[in-house]
Parts: structure tokens; sequence; C-alpha cells
């Protein structure tokens, strides 16, 4: 590419390396350090793949042992950060009270050097579901809940402080599953934000809010969020299938559906759609899974466009009872191993993600004193 030329929005530029994740390359299509995304997802925890990504290899064990004791002893949070919550209004974007919430830890609990960044890292991934869940339940039922609690997972965690029970043990295991498939993603939007402030040297927090505050856009956040008020429209797959014809032919959007850098398939969708369906199973569904698979028929037999990991997700949180406002926000809770991951290792290089630009404005012109512009 000519040295004055431009990448629109820098799509299918190189713009570093990485050793965490490749997407849309060998196998089925998405590795965390080598290992495929068909295999966490059925074999690991979400806690086996945070402890991968952020600390280099799978954990014995023993390693695991101590990981997850490590996690449940950090759930709580401090008193000045549940008093914030508490102000801030229920109908307050869910992303920005986990952007808030990052950056009142931030303060509360600053890393004072890069010494500290796994402890950050843990502290974050062990805190954040109980902001969201304090935050929520506060504002929305008036229920102070006690984010220490002792379940075993950060996802069953969630799903106990937002229901106010333990969850059963297929929510739980679903719970585990998505947090794993978001866990990681590359040089996307968020995450390409969080490298180009921790290039800078900053703190580790200031890092994740800017990623939060990237995944928090329509652009790229939100979309299984979409997906579902999308869904809810309509009672049966005849109507919806009429519903998708109609927005094609308008030229509209279907959101759920192909992939920047996925041609075929998104490699999470088969798996989490496996779950969607025995989740719509256990709860007697009759509509909305057999509406996903219609609108998924007819993108693909219209279109050629295949679902996203976005699109079955929508279905499998709302069985779980999950409110469609809090679908970006269990992004975030996965995510943040990513993100931290992605800061640790663009700290290594130290050097500034500093790009250029091509300049299409005015050509050099002269000064015009005030009295004589037009």
């Amino acid at each position: 590419m000519a040295e004055n030329s431009a990448a629109p929005n820098l799509r299918g530029m190189v713009a570093g390396e990485t050793k965490l994740c490749t997407v849309g390359k060998e196998g089925t299509g998405l590795h965390y350090r080598g290992y495929d995304i068909h295999e966490l997802a059925e074999h690991a925890t979400f806690e086996e793949v945070a402890y991968l990504l952020l600390y280099g290899e799978l954990p014995n064990r023993g390693q695991l042992r101590e990981y997850n004791a490590r996690l449940r002893g950090q759930r709580q949070l401090p008193q000045a950060l549940k008093e914030v919550l508490e102000r801030l209004p229920s109908a307050a974007h869910p992303m920005d009270v986990m952007r808030t919430g990052c950056s009142v830890l931030g303060v509360l609990e600053a890393e004072q050097s890069f010494a500290q960044q796994h402890a950050v890292a843990d502290r974050l991934l062990a805190a954040l579901p109980g902001i969201l869940t304090y935050w929520y339940r506060y504002s929305h039922d008036g229920v102070r809940v006690d984010p220490a609690t002792e379940d075993d997972s950060i996802g069953a965690q969630f799903l106990h402080l937002l229901h106010g029970t333990r969850p059963n043990p297929l929510h739980e295991k679903v719970m585990h599953v998505s947090l794993i498939l978001y866990a990681e993603h590359e040089f996307n939007a968020s995450t390409f934000t969080a490298r180009v402030c921790a290039s800078t040297q900053s703190d580790m927090h200031s890092c994740i809010g800017g990623a939060i505050g990237s995944l928090r856009g329509p652009l790229h956040g939100g979309a299984n969020e979409a997906a579902m008020a999308m869904l809810e429209q309509w009672s049966d797959p005849d109507e919806a299938e009429r519903a998708v014809l109609q927005k094609l032919e308008c030229k509209n959007k279907v959101m759920g559906f192909g992939h920047a850098i996925y041609r075929t398939q998104d490699p999470r969708n088969a798996i989490i759609k496996a779950w969607s369906r025995k989740l719509a199973a256990e709860v007697g569904d009759r509509s909305l899974y057999p509406i996903s698979e219609r609108v998924e028929e007819v993108m693909w037999r219209e279109k050629r466009l295949f679902a996203n990991a976005d699109f079955y997700h929508a279905p499998a949180y709302h069985f779980m009872g999950i409110p469609t406002k809090l679908f970006t926000p269990i992004f975030v809770l996965s995510r943040i191993t990513g993100w931290c991951a992605h800061v640790m290792e663009q700290r290594e290089s130290r050097h500034i993600i500093r790009p250029s630009a091509k300049y299409t404005g005015p050509q050099p012109r002269p000064w015009v004193p005030i009295q004589d512009r037009g």
C-alpha cells in the first residue's frame, strides 16, 4: 500500500502483534493462545480460560483451585463504591455504570506500578459482576446485594446476585460457555482502544474504562440486545420471515448477522446455538427459538449471511431470565480478561501507538485579516 494511502477504518491492516488470539485463520477460526474455541467451550470453565489469557497457560488442578479461591476472596466492593452505585439512576445506561464503577475502583485502588497488573486484572475480574448487579438490584428493586457470594464461578455469582437464588447446573454451564466465547477476539475496536491507551503507559483502570466506552457504541457491543429487541416483535416463524424479507427489500439491517473478519461462519455461533436450544427445551419455549431459527434460515437463503455469536446469545440470555439491558455488560464481565491481557502485552513493547492520517483538508493558504474576511 502506498505511503500516502489509507485503509478505511484500518480494515485489513496489521496494526501490531499478539500472542493471545487468532481470528478467522486456521482450524475452526478462533483460538486463544493456540487452543481451539470449540475445545475450550466444551471442556473448560471460564476461570480456566481467564487464567490462560492472563497468565499464559492453562492452570493445573492446584493452580485452578487457588485461582478460584483468590477471585472469590476479591468479590466484595468498597463502601465508597457502593455509595456511588446507589446514586446512579435506574435509567442509566448499564455500560455507563460499568465504566463509572471501573473508574471509581481505580481511584480507590489505584495501580501503583506495572508490577501490580496481574493483581489489578484479577480484582477487576472479581469485582465487575458485583458492580453491575449491585447497581441493578438497588436501582430497580431497592435491594442491596452482597457481592461476596460463595458461588464457585463468576457466571453463577452473576446469576445468583441477579435473581437472588443460586442457578441450576444448566444455567451455570451456559454462563461458562458464553463468557468463554466472548473472552477474547484479537484487535477488535474495544481491545484496540485498550492497547492504544496502554501504549501511553497509562494505568490499567484507564485502559479498561476506555475499552468499555468503545464497547458501549452500537456498532461494536449491543448486537445481542438489538437482536433480542427484533426477535421479540414477532409471534411465530412465518411472521418473522415476512418481516425479515421486508427488511431486506428496504435494505434495512438485520441485527446479529455477518462479521468484519469471518467470511463463511462465526465459529462461536454453532456453540451458543446448541445451548440456546437446550435452554428453550428447559423452559418449554415454542416461539422464540423457532423464530430465531427461521430468521437464520432466511438470512442465509436470501443473502448468504450467517448468524454471528451475538444472535443466539439473545434467546439464551432471555431464557435464563436476564434483562435485555444487561446483555452487553455481560460482554464486559467476559472480555475484561482479553482486555487486561492485551494491556499487559502492549506494555511490554514500550512504544506508543501513533498512526499517521491522510490529510484531505484545504491546501496551504495565506492569513486573511479579520476586516477583510467576507
